[in-house]
């Protein structure tokens, strides 16, 4: 987000904050787009260790883990984040400057095809992958669970992750190899490039929105994250700012202590 008014004003006009901007951006994108994907597959297996395994989860699910964990993944983001800012570049091509990805010369069919095979599997295969092995370890477990009201619940939950992930990152990957491997699809042609190029940025466009959607599916969904909401939002912000609101300060203590308890 903090890049987005950048990207925007490239994508009506051309670059304008020169080489170390389109370094230091490229960068913040890479690096946040695939450590969101990261934290999608540690929330999924944390799900699955918790539901499935959890006599060990009570062990292994402690602060300074989830630190070391947290740690890792942002370390594992930069790192796979590495090609595109040593490739990319601020250059003037015609009468505009650009931002965008140049690899040498004598390697460059190499680089292209390994970024568009990276970005394919480690943002669709690999989650994908995890979701389906987790989930399916997830609803064998709930399939017996005796409560049907809860279950039900969780296992709408389930899918509707899985599908509004699928259709939100699929596009963009098979835009994103159509555009790559133009030629073993017949379609290096200018006006099958100037398709691909807007299909290229709708898609990707797309893709982006799920990350707006993140926080409503994992955590507003789920009854105990609006519980605690609920508790936070009548003990710290109406008490503060509408002292007179009897009605929204009034805190069932049985709805409090569900929340640490559930």
């Amino acid at each position: 987000l903090l890049t987005l008014p950048f990207w925007a004003h490239y994508a009506a006009n051309e670059w304008v904050s020169g080489n170390i901007m389109c370094k230091l951006f490229t960068g913040i994108y890479h690096i946040g787009y695939f450590g969101g994907i990261f934290f999608i597959i540690l929330l999924t297996i944390d799900r699955y260790l918790a539901i499935v395994h959890a006599v060990f989860a009570i062990k292994a699910r402690t602060v300074n883990f989830g630190v070391i964990t947290s740690v890792v993944t942002w370390v594992v983001a930069v790192f796979v984040s590495l090609p595109e800012i040593i490739f990319t570049r601020s250059q003037k091509e015609g009468s505009h400057y650009t931002c965008s990805p140049h690899f040498p010369h004598t390697q460059y069919h190499f680089w292209k095809h390994f970024q568009t095979l990276k970005m394919v599997i480690l943002s669709l295969i690999l989650p994908l992958l995890v979701m389906v092995i987790c989930y399916s370890g997830i609803l064998n477990t709930l399939f017996r669970c005796r409560n049907e009201k809860k279950r039900h619940r969780a296992v709408r939950l389930i899918f509707a992750i899985m599908i509004v992930y699928f259709l939100f990152w699929t596009p963009y990957n098979i835009v994103l190899l159509l555009t790559t491997f133009q030629e073993y699809f017949g379609l290096n042609n200018c006006s099958s490039s100037n398709r691909l190029d807007q299909a290229m940025q709708a898609t990707e466009t797309l893709g982006m929105t799920h990350c707006c959607l993140n926080p409503v599916i994992y955590a507003f969904v789920g009854e105990k994250f609006r519980n605690y909401l609920s508790v936070f939002f009548r003990k710290h912000i109406v008490k503060r700012f509408c002292k007179h609101c009897s009605i929204f300060q009034q805190v069932n203590p049985d709805r409090v202590s569900s929340v640490y308890t559930r």
